[in-house]
C-alpha cells in the first residue's frame, strides 16, 4: 500500500495538536482527521477515533503493525513540516510585499517651529 497524497486540512499553533490530516493510499482510499501531535519534545500522530458511551475512546482506523505506522508516521510529520515551511515562506513574502507598498513619507516642507 503506497502513499498517494497527504493534505494538512488545518494547522494550529498552541496546544499539542498541531495539525489535522488527510491521507489517501494508492489513489483509492481516504483517511480522514489524522492529527499530528506534539508532546514530550517530539511530534507523532493519532489516528481517527470515536468516543465510545463508557468514555473511553476507540480507533476507527489504524495501522496494524509497527512497520507501516512508522512509515505512515514518518510521512504525514514530513508533510506537516512541508506545510509549516511554506507557511512561513507565504508570511514572509507577504511582509516584504506590504513594505514595498507602503509609499514613503516625504518630510514636511514648511514644518511649524
Amino acid at each position: 500500500m503506497q502513499i498517494t497524497d497527504i493534505k494538512i486540512r488545518k494547522l494550529f499553533e498552541g496546544g499539542p495538536m498541531k495539525a489535522v490530516v488527510s491521507v489517501t493510499f494508492d489513489g483509492q482510499l481516504a483517511v480522514h482527521d489524522i492529527k499530528v501531535i506534539n508532546a514530550r519534545e517530539r511530534f507523532f500522530i493519532v489516528m481517527p477515533s470515536r468516543k465510545n458511551p463508557d468514555e473511553t475512546f476507540r480507533d476507527i482506523v489504524h495501522p496494524i503493525n509497527a512497520q507501516f505506522r512508522t512509515m505512515l508516521e514518518s510521512a504525514v510529520i514530513a508533510a506537516y513540516e512541508e506545510a509549516l515551511a511554506a507557511e512561513a515562506a507565504s508570511a514572509e513574502a507577504l511582509a516584504e510585499d506590504e513594505a514595498k507598498a507602503e509609499p514613503a513619507k516625504e518630510p514636511d516642507p514648511d514644518p511649524i517651529i
